[in-house]
C-alpha cells in the first residue's frame, strides 16, 4: 500500500479536535486512508441508500453506545447529520471521535463552517502526489509525458488499470452522480462538451463569454457549471496576485484541472507520445507542476495560497506561493534550459515590495543548478521549493 503523507496530519488533528473532516475528489483515496489509520473506529457509509434511510429515521444508531468512535463516509449525502455530530461532540468532548469524509467541497464546506466551526479540522486529500509515488522504485524514472497521460488517481496504480480504461468510466460516473447532485443539469451531453472545452483552456485566463459561445449556453450557465467543477474537485481557479486583495476577485483567474490525466483524456490524448507535439503540451506540464505544489500544501494542512502574476504588459510568472515570504515559480516544459526562462521573474523582482522574493524555474529537464541567483529545478525536485 502506498502511504499518504496527509495521514500524519489526520492523526495529529484527531488528538486536537473531536471531528476530523477529509474532503477531496471522488476516488482520491479518502476511504482507504481513514480506514487504514483509524482502525479502531466503526465504519459507516452513507453511500448505501438503505442505510442512509435508516439514519434519517433514527440518527442515534450511529452514536450508540456513548463514546463510540466512528468514521462516516460520504457525509455530503446527509448534511443534516452534521447537527447531530455537533451535539454529540459538544456533549462528549472526545478528540478524534468522528472522522468524516466527503467528495463535494463547496456543498460540504459551507455546512461544516456553519455547524462544526471550531470543532473540526478540515483536510483536503487529492490524488497521489509524485512524492508519494516516487518512494516506490517503479514510479521514479518515467518522463513527465507519461505522468501527464497517466494521471495520479490511486486505482490506476493499485489495480494496474490503464488510463484509457479508467478515465472514461470515471468521467461517466461523475456526470451521472456528482453533476446531478450539485446542479440540475438537463443535458449531460452538453455539459460533457463544456468540460472538454474547459480542458482546452488549461493555463489560460478564464473567459466566460468565449466558453459560453463555444458551448452554446449563456454566460450565467457557464459560471454555474464552473462552480460545479470546483465543488466536485475537477478544477481549481488560480487567482492573480496583487498586493491589493480586492483586485484578486476582479481580474480573471486561470483554470487548471485537479488531475492532469483526466484533462488528457478530455483532450483525446491517446498516449504519452502524442504529447511531444501536442499544442497544449506546455499548458499540461504547467498544470502538472501547479497541482503538485498544491498537493504539497494540502498534504501539510496548509491553505492553497497559490496565485499567478500578470502585469499590464503581459509579463507573467506562472505561480506565486504566498506564506511568510513570497516564492515565485516559472514553469517551462522544455527539457533544455534557456536564458529566456528568467524574463518574467526579472520583471517581477523589480517590484520593491517583493525584494525578498525567492525565485525558481521548474522545467522538464534533469539538471539542477543556479542561474543568476535563480534556482533551476527539474520538476521531480519540486520538494526543494518547500
Amino acid at each position: 500500500m502506498i502511504a499518504r503523507i496527509i495521514g500524519e496530519k489526520a492523526l495529529h488533528f484527531s488528538n486536537k479536535y473531536p471531528v476530523v473532516t477529509i474532503t477531496g475528489p471522488r476516488q482520491s483515496g479518502k476511504t482507504t486512508l481513514v480506514r487504514n489509520i483509524f482502525k479502531a473506529h466503526e465504519y459507516y457509509s452513507l453511500e448505501n441508500p438503505i442505510f442512509r434511510k435508516q439514519v434519517i429515521e433514527d440518527p442515534s444508531i450511529i452514536f450508540q453506545p456513548k463514546g463510540k468512535k466512528v468514521i462516516i463516509d460520504e457525509i455530503q449525502k446527509l448534511p443534516d447529520l452534521l447537527s447531530y455530530i455537533q451535539e454529540q461532540a459538544d456533549k462528549q468532548n472526545i478528540n478524534g471521535q468522528f472522522i468524516l469524509t466527503g467528495s463535494q467541497s463547496l456543498l460540504l464546506s459551507n455546512k461544516i463552517f456553519q455547524t462544526l466551526a471550531g470543532r473540526t479540522a478540515i483536510l483536503k486529500l487529492l490524488p497521489f502526489s509524485y512524492k508519494e509515488l516516487s518512494d516506490n522504485d517503479q514510479y521514479r524514472e518515467d518522463d513527465y509525458e507519461d505522468w501527464i497521460f497517466r494521471g495520479f488517481y490511486p486505482r490506476i496504480f493499485d489495480q494496474q488499470i490503464s488510463p484509457d480504461e479508467f478515465y472514461p468510466f470515471y468521467f461517466e460516473t461523475y456526470l451521472q452522480r456528482d453533476v446531478r447532485e450539485l446542479q440540475n443539469v438537463r443535458d449531460l451531453n452538453l455539459f460533457s462538451n463544456f468540460v472538454r472545452l474547459a480542458a482546452g483552456r488549461i493555463g489560460q485566463l478564464l473567459d466566460y463569454s468565449s466558453l459560453a459561445n463555444d458551448t452554446g449556453v449563456s454566460v450565467n450557465t457557464v459560471k454555474g457549471w464552473i462552480s460545479v467543477l470546483e465543488a466536485s474537485y475537477v478544477i481549481i481557479l488560480l487567482q492573480p496576485y496583487y498586493r491589493n486583495l480586492n483586485k484578486r476577485i476582479v481580474k480573471s483567474p486561470k483554470l487548471y484541472f485537479i488531475d492532469v490525466g483526466l484533462a488528457s483524456f478530455l483532450l483525446n490524448i491517446n498516449g504519452p507520445g502524442q504529447l511531444t507535439t501536442h499544442y497544449l503540451r506546455g499548458n499540461l506540464f504547467e498544470n502538472l507542476v501547479i497541482i503538485e505544489i498544491l498537493k504539497n500544501r494540502f498534504n501539510n494542512a496548509r491553505p492553497a495560497n497559490l496565485y499567478f502574476y500578470r502585469d499590464s504588459n503581459k509579463n507573467e510568472v506562472d505561480c506565486i506561493i504566498e506564506d511568510s515570504g513570497i516564492k515565485a515559480v516559472e514553469i517551462k516544459s522544455s527539457k533544455t534550459f534557456s536564458t529566456s526562462f528568467v524574463e518574467g521573474l526579472k520583471v517581477l523582482s523589480k517590484n520593491p515590495a517583493l525584494n525578498n522574493m525567492q525565485n525558481y524555474i521548474v522545467y522538464g529537464g534533469r539538471e539542477h543548478f543556479t542561474f543568476k541567483g535563480i534556482n533551476v529545478l527539474p520538476w521531480k525536485n519540486l520538494q526543494e521549493i518547500f
